[in-house]
């Protein structure tokens, strides 16, 4: 594993966009504050301008690095979590403009996947995470060898490492209001 890392964090730092196991799929990921990136995913998946990315974090410092503000009972979504939870919160900062919705939020995941931490370790920032298919197409990768060709065509590096739970589904998505409001996204 820490030969992918050193490769994978070498390509994020050059501002590089990498397909690659994430705690729940295989994704489309790169440096959340590099503008050039995250549109080339975009072109990539062909999404629409107006729809934001989830971000991938490591520890509650890199999460605080990127909401601006916290509220207290996202502390305890997340300690209670009993699978993968995204937690958009109110406002985002210090990423691409292209990874807040259009209300500032952003969202995102605290992780504990072992290939993702040592990456964002190594890469010292967060990661941008979306599934590795084209907008509004199913997405089928539950493998490597199951990704379209032109995913795998157009990222600068393939993590080749198995999921670690190949039958996890994505993540769940909640929306914090800054009165700590809950809203549930996905279930």
């Amino acid at each position: 594993m820490k030969e992918e890392v050193d490769k994978a964090a070498k390509v994020i730092q050059a501002g590089g966009v990498l397909l690659y196991p994430t705690d729940t799929i295989y994704g489309l990921g790169c440096d959340p504050s590099n503008e050039e990136a995250v549109e080339r995913i975009m072109k990539i998946k062909q999404r629409s301008p107006n729809k934001s990315f989830i971000l991938l974090v490591d520890n509650e410092a890199r999460l605080k690095r990127y909401a601006k503000v916290i509220p207290e009972v996202c502390y305890d979504l997340i300690d209670y979590a009993d699978r993968p939870l995204t937690i958009v919160y109110p406002d985002g900062q210090h990423v691409s403009k292209q990874v807040l919705a259009e209300d500032g939020s952003i969202a995102i995941r605290l992780t504990n996947d072992p290939f993702c931490v040592a990456l964002m370790r190594a890469a010292k920032c967060g990661l941008v995470s979306t599934s590795a298919n084209i907008s509004n197409q199913a997405y089928t990768g539950a493998s490597l060898d199951d990704m379209p060709e032109s995913i795998k065509g157009e990222v600068d590096y393939i993590v080749d490492l198995p999921l670690n739970n190949p039958n996890a589904k994505p993540s769940q998505i909640i929306k914090i209001g800054v009165d700590s409001q809950v809203s549930i996204i996905r279930k």
